[in-house]
C-alpha cells in the first residue's frame, strides 16, 4: 500500500472571502452549511489514517477552516496521534487569541495566503476591501507568537511581474517557507486567465535561481512538476536535482497525497473533483488502499507526451490539468511546453549508484524524531550536503548547520527535545 504523507482536508465551504480563483468555489459565509463533517467525523478520520501512514501531515483548508468553532479541538486530537497538523488560510482572522490557542492544541504551522503586496491588487483578487491589512496582521501574530508559517503565493498574469518582491517579503518576514502555486482553472478558477505555458517555463526558471541565492528560504513552485526537468536543465549541478526524486516533489495525488471534501468525499488531490469514494459510506483506509483511480495513478501508465517524456520519472505533469482540460486522468499535462526528445529515461540524481552516504547514531534518532512527511526530504538535503562536502557521513553538526542556514536562532523545538 502507497504510504499517505499528505491529506488535505476542507473543513468548509464557508468562507469571508470571494477569490476570483477558489478551486473550491466556497459559499458565502449566510450559506447553509449542514452537511460539513462534523468534529466526530473528523477525529473518525483521523483515527482512521494512521493505518496508511506513519507520521501523516494533515492539512485543514476550507473555504476559511477558522471559521470552524472546533478548530482547536481537531487540531489537539490529531496531534495527539502523533500527525503534523497544520493549517492553510487567509490569515484575516488570525488573531492574537486564536493564533495562542491553536499553537497551544499543538498546531505545528500555518500556511497563509498572499497574492500581491499592493494593498487594493491583493484586496480585490481577494473580493473584499481591507483583506490586506488583516492578513498582515495575522502573519504579525504567527511571528510574535513563534507559530512557523510559510506563505501561499498564486501567480497569475497579472501578479507574476512581483514574484522577485514576493520571495524577499516572505524571508524578511521570518516565513519558512514560499509555495508558489500555478493555477489549475478548476471551480470559480474554471475562467481565469493563467499564464501561458511559455511564461510559466519561465517563471520556474526563475523560481530555481532564486532558490539559489535565497539558501535561508524555501521556495517551492507548488502543482508544477515540470520544476524538476527545468531545474536539471538549468542547473545541472545543484544540490536540487540530488534530492529530487519520485517520491518528493513532484505530482503526488493518489500515490502519497489525496483530499476529502467537507461532505466526506476523498478525491486524489483538491483540484480534481472525481469522487473515488465516501467516508461517510466507507472506510478511508479501504477508499485510498482499493480506489480504481488511485491504483491507476500508482501504475504511472502516462499517456501521450508525459507518456513518451524522458524527464517522465522527474515530472510525470500534474494529473489534475487534462482532468480539467476534458482528459482523461493519465493524459498529458497541456500546459507543458517541452517536447520530447525520444532520449533514454532519465533517473532521479538520488538513485543513482554512487557513494554510500551513513549516518551517525545521533544523527539518525534525530531523523526519526522528525514527522514521517518531512524526513524524506530532510533526509535527501543532509545527504546531499555531505556529499558536496566530500565527506562520507551525516553527524548532528551537519544538522545543526543546515538547521541555522534555514531558520536562524528561530528554528522550531525537535521533537522530544
Amino acid at each position: 500500500m502507497s504510504q499517505l504523507r499528505l491529506l488535505a482536508i476542507n473543513l468548509t465551504r464557508r468562507c469571508n472571502l470571494s477569490c476570483a480563483h477558489c478551486y473550491l468555489d466556497a459559499d458565502a459565509l449566510s450559506r447553509s452549511t449542514n452537511d460539513e463533517l462534523t468534529t466526530a467525523e473528523v477525529c473518525e478520520l483521523l483515527d482512521d489514517i494512521i493505518a496508511c501512514g506513519d507520521g501523516t501531515m494533515v492539512v485543514l483548508t476550507g473555504g476559511e477552516p477558522l471559521l470552524r468553532r472546533d478548530l482547536e479541538e481537531i487540531v489537539a486530537h490529531g496531534s495527539r496521534l502523533g500527525f503534523a497538523m497544520v493549517l492553510g488560510s487567509n490569515g484575516m482572522l488570525l488573531t492574537e487569541r486564536r493564533v495562542a490557542s491553536l499553537h497551544s492544541a499543538g498546531l505545528l504551522g500555518v500556511g497563509i495566503s498572499v497574492d500581491s503586496l499592493q494593498a487594493d491588487k491583493h484586496d480585490q483578487f481577494r473580493g473584499k476591501p481591507g483583506s490586506w491589512v488583516r492578513t498582515m496582521a495575522g502573519i504579525e501574530q504567527c511571528r510574535r507568537q513563534e507559530l512557523s508559517f510559510q506563505l501561499h503565493f498564486s501567480v497569475t498574469d497579472d501578479n507574476v511581474d512581483e514574484t522577485t518582491a514576493m520571495i524577499e517579503f516572505a524571508g524578511a518576514s521570518g516565513a519558512r517557507v514560499l509555495n508558489v502555486f500555478f493555477l489549475i482553472c478548476t471551480g470559480r478558477g474554471s475562467t481565469f486567465t493563467d499564464l501561458s505555458a511559455t511564461r510559466y517555463e519561465r517563471v520556474l526558471g526563475e523560481l530555481i535561481d532564486a532558490q539559489q541565492d535565497h539558501p535561508e528560504l524555501i521556495i517551492r513552485p507548488r502543482c508544477a512538476p515540470h520544476f524538476k526537468r527545468v531545474a536539471l536543465q538549468r542547473r545541472p549541478d545543484s544540490l536540487l536535482n540530488r534530492i529530487s526524486g519520485n517520491d518528493g516533489d513532484g505530482c503526488i495525488a493518489g500515490t502519497h497525497y489525496c483530499r476529502v471534501t467537507p461532505e466526506g468525499a476523498v478525491t486524489a488531490c483538491p483540484y480534481i473533483e472525481e469522487e473515488v469514494g465516501n467516508i461517510r459510506q466507507q472506510a478511508f483506509a479501504d477508499i485510498w488502499t482499493d480506489a480504481d483511480d488511485f491504483l491507476r495513478l500508482r501504475m504511472a501508465g502516462l499517456g501521450g507526451a508525459c507518456g513518451a517524456c524522458e524527464y517522465r520519472k522527474l515530472c510525470g505533469g500534474c494529473r489534475a490539468r487534462p482532468v480539467a482540460a476534458g482528459g482523461d486522468l493519465m493524459d498529458a499535462d497541456p500546459f507543458c511546453a517541452y517536447v520530447p526528445e525520444g532520449g533514454a529515461v532519465i533517473e532521479p540524481l538520488a538513485e543513482l549508484a554512487g557513494p554510500c552516504i551513513r549516518w551517525t547514531e545521533q544523527a539518525g534518532t534525530r531523523l526519526s524524531r522528525v514527522p514521517a512527511f518531512l524526513r524524506q526530504m530532510i533526509r535527501k538535503r543532509a545527504e546531499a550536503y555531505v556529499f558536496e562536502l566530500g565527506e562520507d557521513a551525516v553527524t548532528t553538526d551537519h544538522l545543526d548547520v543546515l538547521t541555522a542556514r534555514r531558520f536562524g536562532n528561530g528554528a522550531p523545538r525537535r521533537p522530544g527535545a
